[in-house]
């Protein structure tokens, strides 16, 4: 099932299954969201949680026990229940079941929230500890931006002139190794070479959002505010973009899977909330 979220300039569409945003377009019916051609990669912005990238081995330890929970998590392939809807807003829930604790064994509720104002649709996310003790998480989105035409016509913009100093993926896993990423006049030329390690994994940055640009005209930014880290992304020749704010990210090399020892990890006390909104903006 698909819900259907409109104002005056945008309209979005989040599929149940996953509560992934699937597609989100303005008045001109211009698509901004990738249209997930399995033949390059078949999902459009799935939610990651309960972690963010893949665990040393698929696996980890909680309490002298060993679990196995796949990459990104297993929200992503879940079916959401629709709890609110209004015209430019619609909510999303799911709780933990005998199911999820075979893989993550704590009692939770997340909800995600979708609402458009003006020329933004802002995600929020809404992680409660149902648990008795507490609970270490990770979580972040993955949306996949639709680049028509030739990839090495866009740029990236950070907010500020920063070192843009990011981590390398080694089998999935965080390596022990940085590159900078250079930024001639705060531009950031895209070119598939630069993925050719997998994604660029940012584990601090002062910059809050970031642009991407068409021949030098802002097409959309994503607001990050709060997320303290970024992962950017795509498949060689592919024609999208994924721009990823993260609580969390992928096992070092040199991890011991100790969850609660985790690098990135959220841990929340019994009862207790997290909340963390960012947005997508059409400029």
């Amino acid at each position: 099932m698909i819900a259907t979220i409109t104002n005056a300039n945008l309209t979005a569409q989040i599929n149940h299954f996953g509560a992934e945003l699937c597609s989100l377009k303005n008045n001109q019916k211009i698509e901004y969201i990738w249209e997930g051609n399995a033949d390059f990669w078949g999902k459009h912005s799935p939610i990651l949680f309960p972690i963010v990238g893949t665990l040393k081995n698929n696996i980890y330890q909680y309490n002298d026990t060993t679990y196995h929970l796949s990459r990104h998590g297993f929200a992503r392939d879940m079916v959401f229940d629709l709890i609110d809807k209004k015209e430019n807003s619609a909510t999303f829930a799911i709780h933990s079941s005998d199911d999820t604790r075979n893989q993550y064994p704590f009692d939770f509720a997340l909800q995600i929230n979708y609402t458009l104002e003006d020329n933004s649709l802002s995600i929020k996310y809404k992680v409660v500890n149902k648990s008795v003790s507490q609970m270490p998480f990770s979580i972040g989105a993955h949306p996949a931006f639709a680049l028509a035409g030739n990839f090495e016509d866009y740029n990236l913009q950070f907010e500020k002139e920063e070192l843009l100093e990011y981590n390398l993926l080694q089998n999935d896993l965080i390596a022990n190794k940085t590159n900078v990423l250079a930024a001639p006049n705060n531009l950031v030329p895209l070119k598939y070479e630069l993925f050719e390690n997998d994604a660029l994994i940012f584990k601090s940055l002062q910059s809050i959002y970031l642009t991407i640009l068409k021949n030098k005209t802002p097409l959309l930014r994503v607001n990050y505010s709060g997320f303290p880290h970024l992962g950017i992304w795509t498949k060689m020749n592919a024609p999208f973009l994924c721009i990823e704010p993260w609580f969390g990210y992928s096992d070092s090399v040199e991890s011991t899977g100790n969850l609660m020892e985790k690098a990135g990890i959220q841990i929340i006390d019994p009862e207790q909330t997290f909340e963390a909104k960012f947005s997508i903006e059409i400029i």
